[in-house]
């Protein structure tokens, strides 16, 4: 009768949790995304121990430049095209070839060691294939559940990028709209639901390389005049080392809360070569650009400039 009871007492705890669980949201609200941002992060006083997960949009160079920009280690593990779900499972693409470098340092081991500041994660593009195929929002839910048990005080973000440069439906009409609908709907909304505690940041590369390419198509922009100046020559998604730099001085003014004017302009490459470098000009306007965007989207957790 006792062991009757007991069972009867576990199984009604199942219950209770089962229910729990099926009432949880299966997305943030509007209302409760917009709360989730409502308060800057507090700016870093330290360098931070980076950590990126992701694919050719991050690169071995793009880490490289912002370690120099910020004096920071960093540390990361690539694929060809790899989702997030790839990574989790680890099935990854071109896991030898794309970290056959001294920066890489498996994912599950440098997640769950909780050594890093700061973990960017990426997802793989075309983002829609993502969230169709690879449950986007569940394996970003993943990498940040185990971050935060390795160390809850571990800053997490997500780094936004962008799609096929002869899109369809457009570049730029996609970058605009993929941001609200794909990126924030159906991928970090839902996998904030699924954890506890502060929201995932956002790295709103996608956003700053379309006004990026906004102000350079309108001629504000010395020496640069189309989209095509930031990307490999011949190539329709893969930055050239001048979308590199600009994508490095985004993850600087993310990560450290700090306007990126004034920042050097010339770098070196991850193997040490010298990258091909714009004009101290170009990189002054560009600099600006990047630090209005910035701080004109909340889910970047810097303060706002109203």
């Amino acid at each position: 009768m006792q062991r009757r009871m007991i069972l009867a007492g576990l199984a009604a705890i199942g219950a209770v949790a089962a229910w729990r669980w099926w009432r949880r949201p299966l997305t943030l609200s509007q209302q409760a995304w917009q709360a989730a941002y409502a308060s800057p992060l507090p700016p870093p006083t330290n360098p931070l121990k980076t950590y990126h997960l992701g694919h050719s949009l991050v690169g071995r160079d793009m880490p490289a430049m912002l370690a120099q920009l910020a004096g920071h280690e960093y540390a990361s593990q690539l694929g060809w095209g790899a989702s997030l779900q790839q990574h989790w499972n680890g099935d990854v693409p071109g896991m030898a070839e794309e970290n056959a470098h001294p920066h890489f340092r498996a994912a599950s081991e440098a997640v769950n060691y909780g050594s890093f500041d700061a973990i960017v994660f990426t997802e793989m593009v075309e983002l829609r294939d993502a969230i169709r195929w690879h449950d986007s929002a569940a394996a970003l839910a993943n990498w940040a559940k185990m971050a935060r048990t390795a160390n809850p005080a571990t800053r997490l973000y997500l780094y936004e990028t962008w799609h096929r440069l002869d899109d369809p439906a457009g570049w730029l009409p996609r970058i605009d709209a993929d941001l609200p609908m794909l990126w924030e709907g159906q991928l970090l909304r839902p996998a904030m639901a699924r954890i506890e505690g502060p929201p995932i940041y956002v790295i709103p590369g996608g956003q700053v390389m379309a006004a990026a390419v906004r102000a350079i198509e309108a001629g504000a922009v010395p020496g640069l005049t189309d989209r095509h100046d930031l990307f490999v020559l011949g190539d329709t998604i893969h930055f050239n080392d001048l979308g590199a730099y600009l994508m490095a001085l985004t993850h600087y003014a993310v990560l450290y809360h700090r306007s990126p004017e004034g920042l050097p302009h010339v770098l070196t490459r991850a193997d040490g070569q010298p990258a091909q470098a714009m004009t101290a000009q170009s990189a002054q306007v560009l600099q600006q650009v990047v630090w209005q965007v910035v701080t004109r989207y909340p889910a970047t957790g810097v303060a706002q400039v109203r």
